[in-house]
């Protein structure tokens, strides 16, 4: 328990401060693309002997780049083109899965969570996974927040719009397969939506909305555990439906005053 609330806080604020720009682009269905393509890349690990988690980052962010690509280049709408990369993603690691020997109950860890299970070295990975996400998020907050704003202003303010949009993709796939050990591959996209968009019924600025929503993650992930633990339920499921519970009494607080 003690690991796991380390790793849900770690991983709480990774997602809260993702999920603030996923809910501005309006990246809610790319979010949820990425993560269920997220379980290609766990097949590969298991096919390869590869920490799953490894392979995962890797491919997430292939894919990610795939869809970028497609959307831009092809002519193919991108809401098309994520649910071609889903499909095949999840296809080929259907078939991987399949054909590994190193097949065990491990999956269901990545596909529902398993937050209680977490090692030690997958706890120190979590850690230098999110210095990673919360340094380029600082590093870049202006020119994300910018282009997700408008892409045309910060054209004019010598953003290059593709290189950020490129960045925070890669933020993005490291977020979630951060995350996917806590409420996994399933839930995911949860994380990714609920924080940021409970904080934008409240939130005046950037700063206060990014505070807000890494608040509402924290706290979504500590009260999940607990009722987890109480309940002798499933965490990632508690995690996301206390989540869900904030913002709907956030959502009648609103509509109150």
């Amino acid at each position: 328990m003690q690991k796991a609330f380390l790793v849900g806080i770690i991983v709480s604020l990774i997602s809260g401060i993702i999920s603030v720009f996923v809910v501005l682009r309006r990246m809610s269905f790319i979010g949820a693309g990425i993560s269920h393509a997220a379980f290609g890349g766990v097949a590969i690990g298991f096919f390869t002997g590869i920490n799953p988690t490894i392979t995962a980052i890797f491919f997430s962010i292939a894919i990610a780049l795939g869809i970028e690509f497609v959307s831009r280049k092809g002519k193919v709408s991108e809401d098309a083109s994520i649910g071609i990369f889903f499909a095949s993603s999840m296809a080929l690691g259907i078939v991987l899965i399949s054909l590994s020997r190193n097949y065990n109950i491990d999956l269901f860890g990545y596909l529902f969570g398993n937050i209680l299970a977490i090692s030690d070295r997958e706890v120190f990975l979590s850690f230098i996974l999110a210095v990673f996400v919360i340094g380029g998020i600082v590093l870049f907050l202006k020119e994300i927040f910018i282009t997700a704003y408008n892409e045309e202003i910060a054209q004019v303010s010598g953003i290059s719009v593709r290189a950020i949009n490129i960045l925070f993709l890669i933020l993005l796939s490291v977020s979630i397969v951060i995350s996917i050990k806590i409420v996994g591959i399933i839930l995911i996209s949860a994380l990714l939506v609920i924080p940021g968009a409970t904080a934008q019924l409240f939130a005046k600025n950037l700063h206060i909305m990014i505070a807000t929503s890494c608040v509402v993650a924290v706290l979504s992930t500590v009260l999940g555990l607990l009722i987890s633990y109480e309940l002798d339920i499933a965490p990632g499921g508690s995690i996301v439906l206390t989540a869900t519970a904030v913002f709907l009494v956030s959502l009648l607080f609103k509509k109150r005053g």
